[in-house]
């Protein structure tokens, strides 16, 4: 499965965020010049975690981005589906029964044991990442991580 780079960029900002104090934010060109981003596609993904109702909006030039709720409330599922979205990225087109080695139809009437393997695959990818919050992902991080964070992102103003 491939991913499109953007959902490493919201997994990085959204985890950046989470290191903001309270009532904190941190804006589009703060986070893009952190992570050398670009900032109008930067923007469109994370109105993509406003929408979702994962982060916050503050408009104005002192405004930016925060998280919306706890950081334990966050899944990464919930950030990667908020612009990914859910579907499997497997998709059968049961080309079993095509070609000169079609199969009968009375031996398909089962789904494809490569589908049912693929999509067991999908729905553990999925229950990993439903169970791990961005508050664990802070949990990992080195002592001292947060404060460079954020004294790294207020000389990015």
């Amino acid at each position: 499965m491939k991913l499109p780079a953007s959902t490493e960029w919201v997994l990085h900002c959204a985890s950046t965020l989470a290191q903001l104090e309270a009532g904190d934010t941190a804006s589009t060109a703060q986070l893009a010049l952190y992570f050398d981003l670009p900032a109008p596609y930067l923007a469109k993904q994370l109105k993509a975690l406003v929408k979702s109702g994962l982060l916050s909006a503050t408009p104005g030039p002192r405004g930016g981005f925060r998280l919306a709720r706890p950081a334990a409330e966050i899944t990464l599922l919930q950030i990667v589906e908020s612009v990914d979205g859910a579907s499997s990225p497997y998709v059968c087109a049961e080309i079993r029964q095509r070609g000169v080695g079609a199969l009968p139809p009375e031996e398909c009437e089962d789904t494809c044991v490569l589908a049912r393997r693929m999509a067991e695959a999908h729905q553990a990818w999925r229950h990993s990442l439903a169970g791990t919050t961005l508050a664990d992902i802070l949990a990992t991080l080195a002592p001292g991580t947060a404060a460079r964070t954020r004294s790294r992102l207020a000389a990015a103003r």
